[in-house]
């Protein structure tokens, strides 16, 4: 796999000073939380499950969820369980299957792919269902995540990856209303953190669930307000940010939260998306962001990087190049970072940026560098004159 990979070589080469690395489902698990990206939620019922993974991939997605839990009716969850292990294994199948002369088989292999499942029983014993078809999963996604309810899940993952021996991750969906309500956050923080730094080699990231966030309260943000704009999601994202995502060695990725909205048929606020960088044959792109609805979505993406999250959940496959496209270290980005990590400059200091138009302060900076860094490696540094709308028009041409 490689971010922007379904991309022609040309393209990439006329897009990236620095191309996206390759990666397997068998790399590090630092360089896999990084690479998750846009992470796309599909139900489990979906008949043609096996397609949709491949045809999403040749489309540059890189993590798919496939979902037993919220996306599906209760009385959906058998005939769920039966569709995935059969899709999963016609998955395997077609993988294994050599490609006929000359066919063109679009990019090599599936996503990275996860399942949400309910309750922990589903995890062992989905995993035995799917037999040798469990080495397409990279892991599971466990719903609303606390320390009670998390122990059981982690341990049953822990359990089923080592009696089929295969790696198993878990990204824990913290969505639960004790960490929302202000009496319960603290202590469910601390129960949060103690969990997953027990299961430190098996929780790959930790994923926002806003959207029952905003349940407990009643709410639910409008396509003109991004979640940083509700006052009490804000707040327990901060927090979440605080005790889960530190860059000392303690923390973990912690992914954005979903956009609900396809797009608008009417609005109240002016576009969010300024004209300027859409001048020209661009100016239709910029159209078709703001008739999508996708201009709110992508003020909250650069709102998520910098309130300290990376990636995001995605439940339509069109916020999938956009959330990329910003993913993107900029040439700026990437000058700053390496001056920051210079060998000489171990002692600490200040340098002028290789830009001229600000300082960067060397120990303060050294943990943005590093994690500046690690998503270039996996999403690329794009050329000095290359930004945003140049990323996504090649993405949406493609």
């Amino acid at each position: 796999m490689r971010h922007f990979g379904h991309l022609a070589p040309g393209v990439r080469d006329r897009l990236f000073h620095r191309e996206p690395a390759p990666f397997t489902a068998d790399a590090p698990s630092a360089t896999l939380a990084v690479a998750l990206g846009a992470t796309l939620y599909s139900p489990a019922t979906r008949p043609r499950l096996a397609e949709d993974v491949r045809k999403q991939a040749g489309r540059g997605v890189v993590s798919m969820v496939l979902c037993l839990e919220d996306s599906i009716d209760d009385a959906e969850v058998t005939a769920a369980e039966e569709n995935l292990v059969r899709q999963l294994t016609a998955l395997t199948t077609e993988a294994a299957e050599p490609a006929e002369p000359g066919a063109d088989s679009g990019p090599p292999g599936a996503p990275l792919l996860f399942i949400r499942v309910r309750t922990p029983e589903q995890i062992p014993d989905l995993v035995t269902r799917l037999g040798p078809a469990v080495r397409t999963l990279s892991g599971f996604v466990l719903p609303k995540f606390t320390e009670e309810r998390g122990v059981p899940f982690l341990e049953a993952l822990a359990e089923a990856s080592a009696s089929c021996g295969h790696r198993l991750f878990a990204m824990p969906v913290l969505e639960s209303p004790e960490l929302l309500h202000l009496e319960s956050r603290a202590a469910t923080l601390a129960g949060i953190a103690r969990t997953v730094d027990k299961f430190r080699d098996r929780v790959l990231a930790l994923r926002l669930g806003v959207t029952d966030f905003c349940s407990v309260y009643g709410l639910r943000r409008s396509p003109e307000m991004t979640a940083y704009d509700v006052q009490i999601v804000a707040s327990a994202i901060g927090d979440v940010v605080n005790v889960l995502g530190r860059a000392d060695g303690t923390g973990f990725t912690v992914t954005g939260p979903v956009w609900e909205y396809f797009r608008q048929p009417e609005r109240m606020f002016k576009p969010q998306l300024r004209s300027s960088p859409f001048l020209g044959r661009a100016q239709k792109l910029r159209d078709a962001l703001i008739e999508h609805d996708l201009d709110g979505m992508l003020r909250e993406v650069e709102l998520d990087r910098a309130n300290g999250l990376l990636g995001k959940t995605c439940i339509h496959p069109s916020h999938v190049p956009p959330v990329h496209a910003l993913s993107v270290v900029s040439h700026e980005e990437f000058s700053d970072a390496e001056d920051i990590l210079r060998p000489e400059w171990d002692g600490g200091g200040v340098l002028r940026s290789a830009y001229t138009n600000k300082m960067n302060e060397v120990k303060p900076h050294r943990a943005w560098a590093e994690r500046t860094l690690l998503r270039a490696k996996v999403f690329g540094v794009a050329r000095e004159h290359i930004g945003f709308v140049e990323l996504l028009t090649a993405c949406l041409d493609a």
